[in-house]
């Protein structure tokens, strides 16, 4: 005798729709899909205080829930269980202006600045459940999004947008993915300016992070140094920034030669970049703020040359010099009142029978002989000049920013950029703004035993690998760099361990990451209220 048929009652269609759905979406029919317009809203929730308690609405949930009489709650009683932190379910059809509800969960209420995690957790967590609440409503082709502010505008602007990245220019129309827009959602706000002014510094910092990103993506035969020089121009002249281009006649006339002996062997002229920025009530242009970045636009490794496997990813090597980009792109439009000068040398650095060869001797701008015994460590030898150049503007700080060696990658992974630094104080700041951002820091040593190895040269003051192999490799890379700074406030970023490899934060997608874009704004910020 067949089992009589059980009636499909509204409630236990979404007990079974929650237990079963393999994408952990509940459906809701209240409204026809006629009256539903193609829009989307991505609502926040923190977990139970207690163990089989109610989740924790924000104040925009909360109304919105209200609104609905309740309707919201009542579907989210059936899926809090399984409603964790990161955690995201999908509601349809909740009222006629919302084809959909994304409710993404926050963690834990009230969550702070982490010691041992090194980063303000609460805001890192507002990152990462309103990514992943909006890369579900995109998939599900919603056109339009508007995202809860969560307590953190700027945090979730910044997971709303850098969640959506993805680079491709160069793929066919039909191949290219569809981005929403995405506003933020202000209808039960009680402070509305001040909720909208932060989601537009969250914005400028997504938005400065993701030029950095397309930058390191491009391909290099799409993205040679000319053509970067003509995008930071473009990007920023007219925002309160010039742009000077330097030839490779300029370059010549300054003695760069460790600059020109990696630039030698491709066929692509060097470029050197110096953007002069000066926001409204800034200090005096004698006191700026110093940036260099690293411009290799591809690193085959010149003579010694790198592996076959993922050398396609040696387009990004002018990670460095995108993240100054992404920088000033930021702080222009942010119009923070400082004084910033910025320094970007660019070039290849390839194989050829006019490239430097290992054993070669040439000559830096500050009159130091440097032994390259190795043509891979390239990315010291023109930063090396471009910091000699740098300090002839007697900056207030000088940091520069590198993909310099896989050392630091080997010792950080892409948890924290690895820093160096002669200034106690700075570093303290510096790591302030990374425990903000989420885009940690990590101090790394600066003895005097790395300077021993690389200053012990036999044919040159100075050799640009050392005497002791690859041991140490990221200290006595930055060694080398100090032979080149005589500013008390110098900080040296190696980024290559957060920007070589594909992404592990939640709210990025893979790829390379424009990391530390916005912790270097922040920084520049802080800097600015002192």
């Amino acid at each position: 005798m067949a089992a009589p048929m059980r009636k499909v009652t509204r409630s236990y269609l979404f007990q079974f729709l929650s237990k079963y759905s393999t994408r952990g979406q509940v459906c809701s029919c209240n409204i026809s899909s006629t009256q539903v317009k193609k829009k989307g809203l991505v609502l926040g929730v923190f977990e139970p205080k207690e163990k089989d308690g109610d989740l924790i609405l924000t104040n925009s949930a909360q109304k919105f829930d209200e609104q609905l009489q309740n309707k919201l709650t009542e579907q989210l009683s059936y899926a809090k269980k399984n409603l964790k932190k990161g955690k995201t379910r999908v509601f349809y059809g909740l009222n006629s202006e919302y084809s959909t509800v994304a409710v993404t969960c926050l963690g834990k209420q009230g969550e702070g600045y982490d010691e041992v995690e090194g980063m303000h957790l609460g805001r890192e967590q507002v990152r990462s459940a309103i990514a992943n609440g909006v890369r579900q409503l995109n998939d599900l082709g919603e056109s339009e999004i508007c995202v809860d502010p969560c307590r953190d505008p700027e945090a979730a602007a910044e997971g709303a947008l850098l969640s959506q990245f993805v680079y491709d220019d160069l793929k066919a129309e039909k191949n290219k993915k569809k981005r929403p827009n995405v506003s933020c959602f202000t209808d039960f706000v009680a402070d509305r300016t001040n909720v909208e002014n932060q989601w537009k510094r969250g914005t400028i910092l997504a938005n400065g992070q993701t030029l950095a990103m397309k930058l390191m993506e491009m391909p290099s035969n799409k993205l040679t140094p000319q053509t970067f020089a003509d995008i930071v121009t473009e990007k920023l002249t007219s925002q309160n920034c010039k742009v000077t281009v330097r030839d490779k006649n300029w370059i010549k006339s300054e003695k760069m030669g460790a600059f020109l002996s990696v630039a030698q062997g491709s066929q692509e002229p060097p470029l050197f970049v110096e953007i002069d920025y000066k926001g409204s009530n800034s200090q005096t242009e004698e006191d700026p703020i110093g940036l260099v970045g690293k411009g290799i636009t591809f690193d085959t490794g010149g003579i010694s040359i790198k592996p076959a496997s993922k050398m396609d990813e040696m387009r990004a090597d002018m990670g460095g010099a995108a993240c100054v980009a992404g920088t000033l792109f930021a702080v222009s439009r942010l119009n923070l009142p400082v004084s910033i000068k910025a320094f970007i040398p660019l070039c290849e650095n390839m194989p050829s029978g006019t490239a430097v060869k290992p054993g070669d001797v040439v000559t830096a701008r500050n009159g130091k002989t440097i032994q390259v015994d190795n043509t891979d460590a390239e990315g010291r030898l023109i930063l090396a000049d471009a910091l000699c150049y740098a300090e002839t503007f007697k900056p207030r700080l000088l940091l520069d920013m590198a993909t310099l060696t896989g050392a630091i990658d080997v010792a950080l992974g892409s948890g924290a950029t690895g820093v160096y630094t002669n200034s106690l104080e700075m570093w303290n700041t510096l790591q302030q703004a990374g425990g903000k951002t989420g885009d940690r820091m990590w101090r790394m040593p600066l003895f005097k035993h790395y300077t021993e190895q690389v200053t012990k040269s036999k044919l040159a003051d100075i050799n640009n690998i050392g005497n002791a192999g690859r041991s140490g490799g990221s200290c006595t890379a930055a060694a080398f760099l100090r032979e080149f700074v005589s500013n008390k406030n110098w900080l040296h970023l190696d980024i290559a361990g957060v920007v070589m490899k594909k992404s592990e934060i939640p709210y990025l997608a893979k790829g390379m990451s424009g990391r530390p874009t916005r912790t270097i704004v922040e920084f520049i910020d802080i800097l600015s209220k002192s």
